[in-house]
This record gives structure tokens, C-alpha cells and sequence, in this order.
């Protein structure tokens, strides 16, 4: 019989009740309303969002890369494995508890992660950050930007979200500087999601991290030549 989740703290957000829960000495969830966000048991996805996203980056010089949504920091985990010592990480987590939880009982399922020295944690809207960088001059923008927010572009994606929407993919081009990378995570494939990102410039690949179980998608984009046509997302 398998021991029952203990809390271990609650903490109230915008978005509902968000909890960190613990069972035996490294399993953990964290839930949102009672729906899992995070199990520290699965997240070969978040890991290979971090490190597709840097994938291109390790031999270039002081590359700048913006993480969005800090979780349990398996995504940060793999960005930081592939990027050379003097990269500066952005992290931007809208929830100052998960911070605190990644610095506290999660921090070494990260091997510390957030305790890098090429890591800054910024608790803030990643909304407000992308729009601020995307206005300020070039030498803030992007090489890299990872996105691993709730469920990702979900099916209910309107045309407004701040973040996934039209004017929020702008933005995001707007902030990522020459020849930089989108890596976005997805709860599950999202045809309308690929067709956004080709109206906006993009070019993308959908992986599909692992072999069997649950396997969630992670999108690679870059924006497209101007003078190449359109290709749709290859499945894998």
C-alpha cells in the first residue's frame, strides 16, 4: 500500500489554491485546485524543454536565456547542463512560494539549480518581462526563451492570451535576439498552436520527449526566413 501525500504548505494565488505535497523522502507534487502541475517522478519533458532550448547555444558567448515558470526547476536543470559558464539565466516564476519550496525541501532534485551563479530568479509576470524587453534596446533581448506555464498553449487558446496569443507571440519575436530559439512546453499536441506560430513568423518542430507513458509536447521554433515558404510542424 502506497503512503499517503502530506502538505506541506498551501499557499493562495489569483489562480486557486497552490500546494506543495510530499510523500516518502523525494516524491513530491505541487497542485493547483487539487490538479497536478508538478511530479517530481516525471519530467523527462520539462528537462528536455531546458535543454532543446540551449541546444544551439553552448559555444556562443555569453548567451542570455529566459525561463519562464520555475516549477520544481528540471527545466532550469537542463538549460544549465548545456550552457556555457558565463551564460546569465532569467528565471521569471509569477509565485514567490515556488521559489522558496526550490530553495527548501526541492532543491536537490535540481542538484540545486537555483543556486547557480549564472541563475537570477525574478518573481514577476513573464507577460510584463517579455513586453518590457521586447520595447528595450537589442542588447536585452533573448537567445533563448523556454516557456513552461500550467499546460501550455492549451486547447481554449484565444487569440488575446497574453502570452500565446497574436500580440504575445509579437513579443515574444520583439525580445529574442537575431537567430534566437522558442522552446514552448505543451500539456499535448496543439494543432492550432503550430498554425499560430507559423502566422507568426515561425518555423517549429514538435518533440515528443520518451518512449512510452504519458509524453507531452515540446515545441522548437525559430523565426522563419523571409523569403521561405511556410512548413507545416513534422510530427515525432
Amino acid at each position: 500500500m502506497s503512503r499517503p501525500w502530506q502538505l506541506v504548505e498551501a499557499v493562495e494565488h489569483g489562480a486557486g489554491r497552490i500546494e506543495l505535497r510530499q510523500r516518502g523522502e523525494r516524491d513530491y507534487l505541487i497542485t493547483l485546485d487539487g490538479r497536478v502541475l508538478m511530479n517530481s517522478a516525471a519530467h523527462r519533458s520539462e528537462r528536455a524543454l531546458g535543454a532543446l532550448a540551449v541546444e544551439a547555444l553552448a559555444t556562443r558567448s555569453k548567451p542570455r536565456v529566459l525561463i519562464a515558470g520555475l516549477g520544481m526547476a528540471f527545466t532550469l536543470r537542463g538549460a544549465l547542463d548545456g550552457l556555457p559558464r558565463d551564460a546569465r539565466v532569467r528565471v521569471v516564476e509569477i509565485e514567490g512560494a515556488v521559489h522558496r519550496w526550490c530553495l527548501g525541501p526541492l532543491r536537490e532534485l535540481s542538484g540545486g539549480a537555483v543556486l547557480d551563479a549564472r541563475v537570477r530568479v525574478e518573481i514577476a509576470d513573464v507577460a510584463d518581462v517579455l513586453a518590457a524587453v521586447a520595447r528595450g534596446p537589442a542588447a536585452q533581448r533573448f537567445d533563448a526563451i523556454a516557456l513552461d506555464l500550467f499546460e501550455g498553449p492549451g486547447r481554449g487558446l484565444r487569440d488575446e492570451d497574453p502570452i500565446f496569443g497574436r500580440d504575445g507571440l509579437q513579443r515574444m519575436r520583439d525580445a529574442l535576439a537575431p537567430d534566437g530559439v522558442l522552446a514552448v512546453w505543451s500539456e499535448a499536441r496543439q494543432p492550432a498552436f503550430e498554425k499560430r506560430l507559423a502566422r507568426s513568423g515561425f518555423q517549429a518542430r514538435r518533440q515528443r520527449p520518451g518512449r512510452a507513458g504519458l509524453r507531452h509536447a515540446v515545441y522548437v521554433a525559430r523565426l522563419a526566413e523571409r523569403s521561405s515558404p511556410r512548413k507545416p510542424v513534422p510530427s515525432r
